[in-house]
């Protein structure tokens, strides 16, 4: 039972998508686009990212790309 749990926890265990999924969810920039994208998408608007909303290139970027996934994955009306 101990070496099943620790094969189960162990770094092999994870899939590098899952590694850049936990980074993505630790940025702040990309989880605003990620909610406002899903919000505009849900309520009918056009795809416009408001990047000027975040100060620094990497962080435009980031929220451009959260803002992106959420209106792609987002319910249509």
């Amino acid at each position: 039972m101990g070496a099943t749990a620790t094969l189960a926890i162990s770094p092999r265990a994870v899939s590098p998508n899952t590694h850049a999924e936990a980074l993505l969810a630790i940025d702040g920039a990309y989880r605003d686009g990620l909610y406002l994208g899903k919000l505009a998408a849900e309520s009918g608007q056009p795809p416009r990212a408001a990047i000027g909303r975040w100060a620094t290139d990497q962080d435009r970027f980031m929220f451009g790309a959260g803002y992106r996934r959420g209106y792609s994955e987002a319910p249509s009306k």
